[in-house]
């Protein structure tokens, strides 16, 4: 996926030294936001969302789309069993050579197990890689096969009605026009002088994720949300 080979590069970029590699996405009505590699590599729990879920994980861990391995390298330094995974080779390249102990270079959707998991950990938005709201029906299915009886998922994601921008109330109005959630983005990246091609990207109001989850006998806990619409939710076995 070209999107995610962009996303590669400008961390190996930053990693090997170029402090300045930023990668810009570009939504489909052409709105643009940048964004610093840097931040990436910032602390663990330098933000009170990513403090919260990593004092809820327990026993063994899989963080899904661990990017550069923050959060695997605070769990592992607390003694935690958890596993990275990440499909980006250079990613986890970045995150081997940071000392992550067990790092996973594969694709949820088609990775092939049978360990099983107490806490499944997705945070910085990653589970937008569900695409659309039956995408994420699809991994809950998914996560009942590589989560133990009483597992727990935590993941964070945006309820994107909450803001006042102009281009983004517009965007959304479009997607309902159109018969889409309204949290459902096609987006590419462009990094280095080179574009990918457009992906479909998941932002879940905690109302709709709430009732997927019943639907799926799951209960909802939010354990943090900010005025922004950035909130974190514990799924559980009812």
């Amino acid at each position: 996926m070209e999107a995610m080979k962009l996303y590669g590069m400008a961390l190996k970029d930053y990693f090997n030294g170029d402090k300045s590699a930023q990668i810009t996405i570009i939504r489909d009505d052409d709105y643009r936001a940048v964004l610093p590699a840097s931040g990436f590599f910032r602390e663990a729990a330098e933000f009170e969302i990513d403090r919260i879920a990593l004092e809820h994980c327990r026993g063994k861990v899989l963080d899904i789309g661990a990017g550069t391995g923050e959060h695997v390298l605070y769990l592992q330094n607390q003694g935690y069993d958890v596993t990275a995974m990440d499909i980006s080779a250079d990613a986890c390249d970045i995150m081997r050579l940071r000392g992550v102990n067990s790092v996973l270079c594969e694709n949820i959707w088609t990775w092939n197990t049978k360990v099983t998991f107490d806490t499944l950990l997705i945070l910085g938005r990653s589970i937008g890689f569900a695409e659309n709201l039956e995408g994420f029906e699809k991994f809950l299915n998914l996560a009942e096969k590589i989560l133990k009886t009483d597992g727990q998922i935590l993941l964070n994601s945006l309820d994107v009605r909450c803001t006042d921008d102009k281009s983004n109330l517009e965007y959304q109005k479009r997607n309902i026009k159109a018969g889409r959630y309204f949290g459902e983005i096609r987006m590419r990246f462009e990094y280095a002088g080179r574009t990918s091609e457009y992906a479909d990207h998941l932002h879940i109001d905690p109302e709709t994720l709430s009732r997927l989850a019943k639907k799926n006998k799951r209960a909802a806990d939010i354990l943090y949300s900010d005025n922004d619409g950035n909130y974190l939710v514990r799924l559980s076995m009812i």
